[in-house]
């Protein structure tokens, strides 16, 4: 009887992956946060972009359908730019618009007070500095107001307690 056997081959990916070295995870994280720090002004710069594209004034003789898309896009990449950098409050009214343009007829009947509102709320909140007094009770206040504009517009779901 013959028995075949295989030298097993230790890759070079295995062997790199086994030798000591590399970065500690303190200084990974800091690298991470100064890589992070170089990229605020330009995440910012996106936002208020899109924040200024959310308030601009609507075009009538483009499709419901469309504007809706428009809007839920760019607030949409007001959550991708400013949760990197911990906004959580932006990323929570932006989340809330997008819930509500999800939620809104195709063919028409959404009220474009409550987007307008939204990106006031989204660029007030920008503009609140951290340090600031008051600026938490401010925070507080106007995420509870949004939140109230969706308990309001926002259609309950199915599995929601009425």
């Amino acid at each position: 009887m013959t028995v075949i056997t295989h030298v097993q081959r230790k890759s070079r990916l295995a062997e790199m992956v086994d030798r000591p070295g590399g970065v500690s995870v303190g200084v990974a994280l800091a690298q991470a946060k100064a890589n992070l720090d170089g990229l605020k002004d330009q995440a910012l710069a996106i936002i208020s972009e899109n924040i200024g594209a959310l308030l601009a004034p609507p075009t009538p003789d483009i499709p419901e359908a469309l504007r809706l898309d428009s809007a839920y896009a760019a607030s949409s990449q007001v959550i991708d730019a400013a949760s990197p950098f911990a906004l959580d409050d932006l990323c929570t009214a932006a989340k809330g618009l997008c819930d509500l343009l999800d939620a809104a007829p195709r063919q028409g009947g959404f009220d474009w007070r409550i987007a307008t509102v939204h990106a006031q709320a989204m660029k007030l909140l920008l503009s609140l500095t951290p340090d600031a007094p008051g600026t938490a009770e401010a925070r507080i206040a106007i995420m509870a107001n949004l939140s109230e504009v969706l308990k309001r517009k926002l259609p309950m779901s199915p599995q929601s307690p009425a």
